[in-house]
């Protein structure tokens, strides 16, 4: 079936209702309207721009809601009478501009420290967050300059502070990474790790073939290029020790990561377990590559959370 573009039908429409009795359900759903910046009509429903990541993304929820015994339509609309496009895009414009200012004053909060006494991970934070607008930013709006000007200048500053590859930092920032499809505890631990401590604005893409993206950087995939598995580690340790990330609480989860992926008990952390239960369940569910990757981030960086 073909989507039509954009300009032929402009927006499209998520109307949806669960049952009363589904509070979780309802918080998970909330959770990801906001996720994928999703605009609240009045009357009812969510929209976004007509775009095909858009449609895949209502797609999926759509049928999240309908696995919670919920009802959702996605909807292709031409106009709506009560709100002009060009009103439409203002009020995108307005929900970003709200985001870009929190963030904006966060990110000067924590620039305003000294380097040598900045909460350890707070900046990367920051540019994840950055990074997740950025992708729900669908008018350009104009303060992304000005966050992308300040962290430019505090990633000069943090130059030699030993968070990236020895003298290689170059190499390995805003850039692309690519590994398996279906990723499971090894493969999503990597791209936290890449995301938190390499490369923040590093960019994941799935392929079965190493040899298909040359301008990617491997992960966990059979191939002597890239980050692998080398020895008895797994990836994420491997990525641990070449980029020589000293962080105590990496260092933990590195060692429920190994016994999760390779099984061999070697040591005794059995948290990673469940971690890898819940990404297989996710798996059978068919969620895509790209919102696999994003949950079973969030469950590392939750886990990470846990133990400050």
């Amino acid at each position: 079936m073909t989507i039509p573009s954009s300009r032929e039908v402009p927006w499209l429409l998520l109307v949806f209702s669960l049952p009363t009795k589904s509070a979780s359900q309802r918080v998970q759903i909330w959770r990801k309207l906001q996720r994928y910046g999703m605009l609240p009509l009045r009357s009812a429903g969510y929209v976004l721009p007509n775009t095909a990541p858009n449609q895949e993304r209502m797609e999926w929820l759509a049928t999240a809601i309908r696995t919670y015994k919920g009802q959702a339509s996605v909807v292709q609309v031409q106009a709506i009478d009560d709100l002009p496009s060009d009103r439409l895009k203002h009020l995108f414009i307005e929900a970003r501009s709200r985001d870009y200012q929190r963030l904006l004053h966060e990110a000067k909060k924590v620039l305003a420290i000294a380097v040598s006494r900045r909460p350890g991970g707070a900046l990367n934070r920051i540019r994840r967050r950055f990074v997740e607008l950025q992708d729900i930013d669908f008018f350009e709006n104009p303060l992304r300059g000005k966050i992308e000007n300040l962290l430019a200048h505090a990633d000069q500053t943090e130059i030699g502070r030993g968070r990236k590859h020895g003298g290689k930092s170059s190499e390995y920032v805003n850039r692309m990474w690519m590994t398996r499809p279906r990723p499971g505890i090894d493969r999503v631990s990597s791209a936290w790790l890449i995301r938190r401590f390499i490369d923040p604005k590093a960019r994941f893409i799935f392929d079965a073939d190493p040899n298909a993206h040359m301008e990617a950087i491997p992960f966990d995939m059979f191939c002597p290029r890239g980050f692998g598995h080398r020895g008895e580690d797994c990836t994420f340790e491997t990525l641990q020790k070449e980029f020589s990330i000293k962080d105590t609480r990496v260092k933990r989860i590195a060692q429920i990561i190994h016994d999760a992926d390779l099984g061999d008990d070697k040591f005794g952390r059995a948290e990673g377990q469940g971690l890898d239960k819940v990404l297989n369940g996710w798996a059978k569910q068919d969620v895509p590559d790209e919102e696999l990757l994003q949950r079973g981030m969030d469950l590392i960086e939750g886990l990470y959370e846990s133990m400050g």
